[in-house]
């Protein structure tokens, strides 16, 4: 399954929200060598029950708005 999810870098919380079809990510993290993109993965993973290795970014490594795609669901 393939999600698009819009990333907040440097929030003050760190969470997936979906409001009106729409993920966004908030996450603590810089986006500063990857660390946003790791809570990313972390936070996507948590929400679907998979482990992190189910989890990869396929388009939009360094732009807000990413592609996530989750195996196993």
């Amino acid at each position: 399954m393939k999600v698009q999810i819009k990333v907040i870098p440097k929030s003050s919380r760190s969470e997936l929200v979906s409001k009106d079809g729409e993920f966004r990510a908030y996450v603590r993290a810089a986006p500063d060598k990857g660390k946003a993109n790791r809570e990313l993965v972390e936070l996507v993973a948590k929400e679907y029950g998979v482990p992190k290795s189910h989890v990869s970014i396929v388009s939009g490594e360094t732009r807000r708005n990413k592609t996530v795609e989750v195996l196993g669901k």
